[in-house]
């Protein structure tokens, strides 16, 4: 894609503070951190989103996911990270290439997760599921 901006680092025409780089694959670092090392995994190719991902491709962005995770504890001394991603624009999805943010955690950094909610009943938790279940191919 031309306009695609992660496509445009993949190809160099915007510099970029690299973490890890193979074939397929590039990580380097969010240009608007939510903490200082905040990093994003993505594949050179262009796909859009978790479900235009080949199994082959996935088990590569999955490897490279657990190697800078595992470089954020170790270089950064991080008490933990987040591995989150955005798929599509109504959950909050910006640029319109795969991508995975891992974001490095240090025990009171003051950085909140998500609210999180309580279905009306058990029967409507149950609905929920069914609907899931039932579209699943």
């Amino acid at each position: 894609m031309q306009d695609c901006i992660f496509c445009k680092i993949v190809r160099g025409e915007i510099p970029s503070a690299k973490v890890y780089e193979n074939d397929s694959v590039l990580c380097f670092l969010d240009v608007a951190p939510a903490v200082r090392g905040h990093s994003l995994v993505i594949p050179r190719e262009h796909v859009e989103n978790i479900l235009e991902i080949p199994e082959d491709m996935a088990a590569q962005l999955h490897e490279a996911i657990r190697r800078v995770g595992r470089g954020i504890i170790q270089g950064l001394k991080a008490d933990g990270f987040n591995v989150g991603m955005n798929n599509f624009q109504a959950a909050g999805q910006v640029v319109m290439h795969a991508h995975w943010h891992l974001i490095p955690r240090f025990h009171g950094d003051g950085l909140q997760l998500w609210p999180q909610y309580k279905y009306d009943s058990d029967e409507q938790m149950q609905d929920f599921a069914r609907k899931i279940a039932s579209a699943l191919s």
